[in-house]
């Protein structure tokens, strides 16, 4: 019986890969330091697997970046602003897609179907020159054979690179960038080729575009695609693996016909109906089935006597030679180790499996099924899934009647948002294209020390809350400065946006090295939702009041959304979502009332997550933004018509939900837009009508460059080619955390400029 991982975190325990990205990104080291700190890491990561006796482990999974841009250099498909000179990709050109420079922005960057990871979006259009510019996964497998390690070099299938593509500047949106599967086919029998020679035995292809709902004509490109490349396969075993969800049956149908392909892996977590398929469709004859029954998704330990009974089933229709025990997707989206968790809780750490701690369940899973079953293993297993079942601390019954009886009501608020909006101007009395920013300022390394120091008791409450209280009116200072009109406090206080709100709520849990990659360098520690949740006492009303006092402007009130939590989150997988949704949802509306009391007139409850949540079937979507609708209008159904709602988006395409958006009943939106090179307008040039308030992000936030008074107010302009000027906002696309004063104080400086600049030639104008 064999054991597979479909791909492995590259961040590092303790995040070694970012520091030393960050480190090379400031010029502090070398690009050799860097490439060090890859080679140790990635050097690790093989040895660990091998080790636990991983049969089939993945190279090629590690990424300086992301693994989609890492495909646009093995593909040389450099947008021509990088002026890309045509040989071996190195580290400036990489970077500079991914990131900008000085002259150049970064390409867009967007959400890896439902998860909380972005990637670089590629940009192709007919005049795009392929050619095989990065010779990535061919050294890495080369690399790891040398440490005496045979891997399955993993490489993101052409169809999915494809789809997940945009038509380049200047080229038709309706260009069909599957028309382009002839031109990079070349590059991939190329790599295949050179795999071959180094000594590859089986080469792994993702395209976890198959579980979305594809027509006939993009079900066709998989089997031209893979027809095309079955000579390349002569002496080798290639597996298609699939991920994040159910593959539909026309899908399964296509892939399980390819000639030339060896195996196929499907998620069995995420895609039980799979399962079914299955066994009632058959499975080829011959062909390995990689079966995702480890989830790579969350933090839970596996129900290994669970997973064993589907194993035991799918045995039965493939055989025992054909089933390999597999995770259900990439455990690039979960924790690292388990064993760095030196705070967590004994109970609730019982109950969890980090990256590390599912590449042994794999294997357990793979021996027990070849009759070499770990007996106190599995026995252990069994009484950590017990203790969660019947732990007390997880229920709590008035929160569960409170969420239960949400039901019978879609909780909107009284007014209309056109009528809302009026009585706020009249007591806000704010300037046409009013400017602010999404929330939180630079977070440097003194304010980072501050609160290190105050959780290990180094300093007192009293000192903390001193050295808080001067970085707060040294931003409000800066705002007034620069005459932004609705101020933020920027959020000293703050670690992250959800686990700062998760640790003054109860059902949660927090580890220290949890850290999940979002992109590049920027990692996250989401919360662990285990049991019921709700608010023994306010979270942010001392802050905001006392910003307030520092200032006659709006000063903003700052909650992350329901919804951004509960996706943000590693969420408890046993009760539905929707349900702890709605508890974090009542715990959020006692915040707001508070901080409304408290005199907050505006107040921001971010949804950065919504788009992200969404199922990836069409089917399922209605139901999921439904409750997640309901869940954001839970949280501010009760307050005054004078009180502006806003909420904020992250990078995603709106596009398709735009009318569930509008929905929500937020007075002011604030959204990602700069990157995606205005694709968020084109929705209100198609004819949807949007009446409240509108802030498409004018710089892009996620890049050291610093924009001109120009360039924003180019952008401001091309926005008010298709809104009503009453309506527009004026922000950056997102909180300014990850950037440095050095950046921040010119951005802000330009868009404010920029704004003014505006606003007199529509005064002229008048």
């Amino acid at each position: 019986m064999a054991s597979h991982i479909v791909g492995y975190p590259r961040m590092g325990p303790k995040r070694e890969l970012k520091f030393a990205l960050e480190s090379f990104w400031d010029g502090k080291s070398s690009a050799e330091d860097l490439q060090k700190v890859a080679t140790d890491l990635r050097c690790s990561i093989w040895k660990q697997m091998a080790d636990a006796g991983i049969k089939y482990i993945p190279s090629n999974t590690f990424s300086f970046y992301d693994q989609v841009l890492d495909t646009t250099a093995m593909l040389g498909a450099v947008p021509d602003r990088y002026r890309w000179n045509g040989v071996e990709i190195g580290f400036d050109t990489y970077f500079s897609m991914a990131r900008g420079n000085a002259s150049v922005p970064a390409m867009e960057m967007t959400k890896w179907f439902d998860t909380n990871y972005h990637f670089i979006v590629p940009e192709l259009g007919p005049n795009t020159k392929f050619s095989y510019a990065s010779h990535k996964a061919v050294s890495e497998y080369k690399e790891a054979k040398a440490l005496g390690i045979d891997t399955v070099p993993v490489l993101i299938g052409p169809v999915t690179y494809l789809l997940l593509s945009k038509p380049a500047k200047g080229v038709e949106k309706s260009f069909s960038l599957l028309s382009l599967l002839g031109n990079i086919l070349p590059i991939y029998k190329e790599v295949i080729a050179e795999l071959k020679v180094a000594g590859a035995s089986w080469i792994q292809f993702d395209e976890p575009t198959l579980v979305m709902d594809l027509d006939s004509h993009q079900l066709q490109a998989f089997a031209d695609a893979y027809s095309e490349l079955e000579s390349s396969f002569s002496g080798l075993n290639v597996l298609v693996e699939t991920y994040f969800a159910d593959v539909p049956a026309e899908a399964y149908k296509t892939i399980t016909a390819l000639k030339g392909i060896s195996g196929f892996g499907f998620d069995l977590v995420r895609g039980t109906n799979t399962l079914d398929l299955i066994r009632s469709s058959g499975f080829p004859a011959g062909k390995f089935l990689f079966a995702g029954v480890v989830d790579g998704r969350n933090i839970w330990a596996n129900d290994l006597a669970a997973s064993l009974s589907t194993l035991q089933v799918l045995e039965a229709v493939v055989g025992k030679d054909k089933l390999v025990v597999s995770t259900s997707c990439s455990l690039l989206h979960t924790a690292v180790d388990l064993v760095n968790e030196t705070k967590l809780d004994t109970e609730i750490k019982s109950w969890l499996g980090f990256a590390a701690q599912k590449v042994v369940e794999v294997n357990a899973l793979a021996k027990a099924l070849a009759g070499q079953k770990d007996e106190a293993f599995f026995l252990a297993n069994a009484a950590a899934q017990a203790s969660r079942k019947s732990s007390p601390r997880v229920t709590n019954e008035e929160v569960q009647k409170a969420a239960a009886a949400l039901k019978g009501s879609d909780h909107r608020r009284a007014t209309n948002v056109s009528a809302r909006l009026d009585a706020q101007q009249k007591k806000l009395n704010l300037p046409i294209l009013p400017t602010t920013t999404i929330g939180s300022f630079p977070q440097t390394m003194d304010l980072r020390r501050v609160r290190r120091e105050c959780k290990a008791n180094k300093i007192s409450e009293e000192e903390y809350v001193k050295a808080i209280k001067a970085e707060i009116n040294k931003v409000v200072k800066l705002q007034e400065e620069l005459d932004i009109d609705v101020l933020v406090h920027g959020e000293p206080e703050r670690n992250d946006m959800v686990e700062y709100f998760g640790e003054q709520l109860s059902g949660f849990a927090f580890t220290v090295n949890g850290w999940v990659q979002s992109y590049g360098s920027r990692c996250v520690k989401p919360p662990i939702i285990y049991g019921d949740v709700s608010r023994p006492k306010p979270m942010t009303v001392f802050w905001s009041t006392m910003a307030q006092s520092m200032t006659a402007r709006p000063m903003k009130g700052m909650l992350t959304g329901p919804v951004t939590i509960l996706n943000w989150s590693f969420v408890r997988n046993d009760q539905p979502r929707y349900e702890t949704c709605y508890q974090i949802a009542l715990a959020i509306k006692k915040e707001v009332e508070d901080l409304e009391a408290a005199g907050i007139q505006v107040i921001q409850i971010d949804e950065a997550a919504l788009r992200e949540g969404l199922p990836l079937r069409k089917s399922e979507q209605a139901f999921y933004l439904d409750w997640a609708v309901h869940s954001f209008r839970i949280t501010n159904c009760g307050v005054k018509d004078t009180t502006q709602i806003h909420t904020h988006m992250c990078y995603s395409n709106f596009n398709d939900i735009i009318h569930s958006i509008i929905d929500m009943d937020a007075d002011v939106i604030t959204i990602e837009n700069s990157r995606s090179d205005e694709k968020l307008l084109s929705v209100f040039r198609e004819g949807v009508k949007y009446g409240a308030g509108i802030g498409p992000g004018v710089y892009d936030i996620h890049s050291p460059r610093i924009p001109s008074t120009e360039e924003i107010a180019d952008r401001i302009n091309k926005m008010l080619a298709v809104l009503e000027t009453n309506i527009l906002w004026v922000n950056p696309d997102c909180g300014l955390k990850t950037r440095k004063y050095a950046e921040v104080k010119p951005a802000l400086t330009n868009m404010v400029a920029a704004a003014k600049v505006l606003r007199t030639q529509l005064a002229s104008a008048k």
